[in-house]
């Protein structure tokens, strides 16, 4: 589609060279951060004509739309947000991929008034990873406020959601903070989702984790988790170590 006529005011449109993708995106409102490739890489490929797959706190649909060559069958964008829903909507059409992505404008609560529970095969997530603070309460910017703190969803409510739209063996895919770990292993096992695959991203080689992708599998065994090698962001020189070179550029 051409770019004239389908940006608003203080959009810009950001290329994923690695996907050859492009998604519209409004700092102002939200644009995808390092977090959405990274999830979108950790995702296992899967190239089933027939899939069903979600995206929950979809935001610009960037995670869903990185995954359009990794994944088939269709996909659900989920965004409460009407003005980040609307540029997910145009992004779809920017890249000419409307025969396989929806959008849903409404609270991840009330999902399953347009979809069926137990019927999908794949949930993903990058939800708001912050409690709600006095701070955030305040935040000017409620868009941002949304996306980053708890205040219209919560990680219970994610997690609760996304087990209810999953088939029996159907994979969930999380990104989160390392610091609430403990936590939502804990949800997961309280709502039928074995943990099978744990990542951690570390900002440098000295730092601790600061991000977190993690997969599930509804009604999976017990046991058998996979802590996969760590992945490093930023070499001493400060600049994109190879890898995520790689992630973001291609080979």
């Amino acid at each position: 589609m051409e770019t004239r006529n389908i940006l608003k005011k203080d959009e810009r449109i950001d290329q994923l060279y690695s996907q050859d993708v492009r998604i519209i995106q409004n700092p102002h409102y939200f644009a995808f951060s390092l977090d959405a490739v990274l999830l979108a890489n950790f995702v296992r490929p899967n190239h089933r004509q027939k899939l069903k797959i979600v995206d929950l706190c979809a935001g610009n649909g960037a995670i869903g739309i990185f995954l359009h060559d990794k994944l088939g069958g269709t996909f659900t964008e989920v965004e409460l947000q009407p003005q980040i829903a609307d540029m997910a909507e145009r992004t779809i059409l920017l890249n000419d991929l409307q025969d396989r992505y929806t959008v849903v404008n409404d609270d991840i609560a009330n999902v399953n008034d347009y979809i069926s529970k137990d019927s999908i095969d794949i949930v993903l997530c990058n939800p708001p990873y912050f409690p709600v603070t006095a701070q955030s309460q305040k935040n000017p910017n409620k868009a941002l406020a949304i996306a980053r703190h708890e205040i219209a969803t919560d990680l219970v409510t994610v997690i609760q959601k996304m087990s209810g739209l999953l088939k029996m063996n159907g994979h969930g895919y999380l990104v989160h903070r390392p610091d609430r770990l403990g936590e939502i292993l804990q949800v997961c096992q309280e709502n039928r989702l074995a943990p099978k695959r744990i990542q951690f991203i570390h900002p440098k080689p000295d730092r601790d984790a600061n991000i977190l992708l993690l997969e599930v599998i509804k009604d999976g065994r017990p046991g058998g988790v996979k802590v996969v090698p760590s992945l490093i962001v930023h070499g001493a020189d400060n600049e994109y170590t190879p890898a995520v070179q790689e992630l973001l550029y291609g080979k």
